[in-house]
């Protein structure tokens, strides 16, 4: 993303401030940068703490810097005030400037999975939700569909710790096998076969289509 607004822009200098709870992913991305020359022109603020954690800290200081454009990619399930987040990072956009929503596409394997097991797994926060909590606050914002596949054929060999690996991240759910009776994970097995993918020369694909929300300032 980076390289492309470089792309799109040059001559405009571009700063960026990455919050992130976890070292390791914060890690993955240090190496990346560091592959690319580009990008390390770019003065990068680090803020090692999670979404709420950096709320709280922003809040506590008083003094908010304001940005051009925040995205928010696969990280809005988990929030506990859906409202609150998305009304905090909607504030510290600067005039005309965008907040950047993705998450999984309520017609994905994602929100077929989680209608019919919710019970069973984590709440997570859906895209009709996100939907509905922009138009409650009254915020303008435009939806975009993004077309996305996953090849999940692993995940139907028992043996295969990819599989398993693959099986935990959909269901949000540390060691699948372990963690749901037979009955329920042979159900959730069969409906991420038969309903939540298709098949194509002996490989199964995950429908991970997802939705791009674009709020504007």
């Amino acid at each position: 993303m980076l390289t492309e607004l470089q792309s799109e822009l040059p001559g405009v200098p571009i700063t960026a401030e990455i919050v992130e709870g976890s070292d390791k992913l914060t890690g993955y991305f240090r190496a990346l940068l560091a592959k690319t020359p580009n990008l390390q022109k770019i003065p990068f603020a680090w803020h090692p703490m999670t979404s709420a954690e950096y709320i709280s800290q922003v809040k506590a200081q008083g003094d908010a810097k304001k940005f051009d454009l925040i995205h928010m990619i696969q990280m809005i399930y988990y929030v506990d005030d859906l409202a609150d987040t998305i009304s905090f990072y909607h504030g510290l956009l600067k005039e005309d400037g965008r907040l950047l929503i993705v998450l999984a596409a309520q017609n994905s394997g994602t929100g077929i999975l989680q209608k019919a097991y919710g019970e069973y797994l984590p709440k997570t926060h859906s895209t009709a939700g996100v939907i509905s909590c922009l138009q409650n606050l009254g915020l303008r914002y435009e939806e975009h569909f993004i077309a996305n596949s996953t090849d999940i054929t692993e995940c139907f060999s028992p043996s295969s710790q990819t599989g398993e690996r693959m099986l935990s991240f959909m269901t949000a759910t540390d060691h699948f096998h372990e963690s749901f009776t037979p009955e329920v994970r042979e159900g959730m097995l069969g409906l991420l076969r038969k309903k939540c993918s298709t098949e194509n020369d002996g490989k199964i694909f995950y429908n991970s289509d997802l939705t791009c929300i674009v709020v504007y300032s």
